[in-house]
């Protein structure tokens, strides 16, 4: 019977580490859906506003729309869905400790030659003695972002960007850098 026991426990305790693996990597996919349902309806937004009104228009519905989208998102999964930067346009969407790590490594694995469009990255994270899953998708710098987020910006668009955001940082940006990332939350029970 010990050696029952014993088989038993030591079989318990190596799949323990495969089921939080697979937990994980379950939690990152259905954050994986929900990011592409923000970039999805996001874009969408934006090339219906630069049709209508240039880059001008579009910057109503970052400063609007993708506020309201992150919002709708988060009520309707019930986790914090947002985006963020190390370079942000509105201040309030300032990264938090674990984001700005996050993002000063997309960085680093950015300099060392891997693509920017399927960066990401997820963690069971404890803080205050509360567990959350995080992920993060990099959001990479596309021919239309640079628009408002390049370095030749139209005075036009800069005028209203200085206008809409006088805390911008947002600026400087070249094709394929890193915008900045969708940044997800889950609680774990």
């Amino acid at each position: 019977m010990k050696r029952f026991l014993l088989i038993a426990l030591t079989a318990t305790i190596s799949i323990a580490p495969a089921y939080a693996d697979n937990h994980l990597k379950q939690r990152a996919m259905e954050s994986k859906t929900v990011v592409k349902e923000f970039m999805g309806q996001l874009k969408g937004e934006l090339q219906a506003a630069m049709k209508a009104g240039g880059p001008g228009n579009a910057i109503n519905v970052c400063k609007e729309s993708a506020p309201l989208i992150a919002k709708n998102l988060s009520d309707k999964y019930g986790w914090k869905v947002a985006r963020t930067s190390l370079k942000t346009r509105n201040p309030n969407n300032a990264p938090d400790a674990w984001e700005a790590d996050v993002l000063r490594k997309f960085e680093a694995r950015k300099q060392a030659g891997e693509d920017v469009k399927p960066m990401a990255y997820f963690a069971e994270v404890e803080d205050k003695g509360s567990k959350s899953f995080r992920f993060m998708k990099a959001i990479p710098t596309g021919e239309a972002c640079l628009k408002c987020h390049g370095t030749n910006i139209d005075a036009k668009v800069v005028a209203k960007l200085d206008a809409t955001y006088p805390e911008d940082k947002a600026r400087g940006f070249k094709l394929g850098d890193i915008r900045g990332a969708f940044t997800i939350v889950q609680p774990i029970n």
